[in-house]
């Protein structure tokens, strides 16, 4: 019977016996707003599932954290319900979890990301650590760009990328959670800024908080994105449980 490697399951004793080897799994998403259709818990039920079932085709090199499901959602919070950390107190709960773990010999850490607003703050999360933590191996996965060709083949609007509470995010909960997704009220919505880099709430962007072809989401693209996020995240851990090594570039 095969063993599930699940933290919060296990006892220190399990813990304490696992190769130092193994590679921690970290998911994290948010709860916040995603339009009228979608719940709150998108971010983190995608991330969490995606992670889970990586940890299910691979238990004996992952040891899967339960999910850091309040994100750096601020410029959400125009819309009610929409829970959110600080940069700093983000930023300190994924060291903080890491940094537990660091002292007991595990030294091999994904970040599994489901939101777009904590790109960043976990990217400078984890360059701190390694400045001070040269041996630790550091990974911020972001599920939805490491994907981008695969969206690119699989959606059906204009727009390619995941962008909130879209095509894209819409047909994973279809997927993953149909009962959540309120089906009458999938809608388009949106604006584009004219330029690149701009920062904008939400607010400004979307009337009732989406961006992007929701009414184009089936619950078939949301298995084949699935599919491929969870594939692009075994790609990553079987890289790291076997031995991470850097590569020379090929020769001119």
């Amino acid at each position: 019977m095969m063993v599930r490697v699940i933290l919060q399951n296990l006892t220190w004793q399990e813990v304490d016996a696992l190769s130092r080897e193994i590679v921690v799994v970290i998911p994290t998403g948010a709860v916040e707003q995603h339009g009228t259709h979608l719940p709150l818990v998108t971010d983190s039920l995608i991330a969490g599932r995606i992670a889970e079932e990586a940890e299910k085709r691979h238990s004996k090199d992952v040891l899967l954290t339960p999910c850091l499901w309040l994100g750096a959602s601020a410029h959400h919070l125009g819309y009610s319900g929409t829970l959110s950390a600080d940069f700093p107190t983000y930023q300190g709960a994924i060291k903080s979890v890491i940094e537990s773990l660091v002292p007991h010999g595990f030294r091999k850490f994904v970040v599994v990301n489901g939101h777009g607003g904590n790109i960043d703050p976990i990217g400078v999360a984890l360059r701190e650590l390694k400045h001070t933590r040269e041996e630790l191996l550091l990974c911020n996965f972001c599920y939805f760009l490491q994907i981008q060709e695969q969206l690119a083949a699989i959606l059906d609007g204009p727009d390619k990328g995941m962008h909130h509470a879209d095509e894209a995010e819409a047909s994973l909960v279809l997927h993953l959670s149909p009962q959540l997704v309120k089906k009458d009220k999938l809608r388009d919505d949106g604006l584009k800024p004219p330029v690149a880099g701009m920062v904008h709430n939400f607010k400004e962007l979307s009337e009732e908080g989406s961006i992007g072809y929701a009414s184009l989401a089936t619950a078939e693209k949301g298995i084949r994105i699935f599919e491929a996020a969870v594939s692009a995240l075994e790609t990553t851990i079987l890289a790291l449980a076997s031995g991470y090594r850097l590569t020379a570039y090929p020769a001119k």
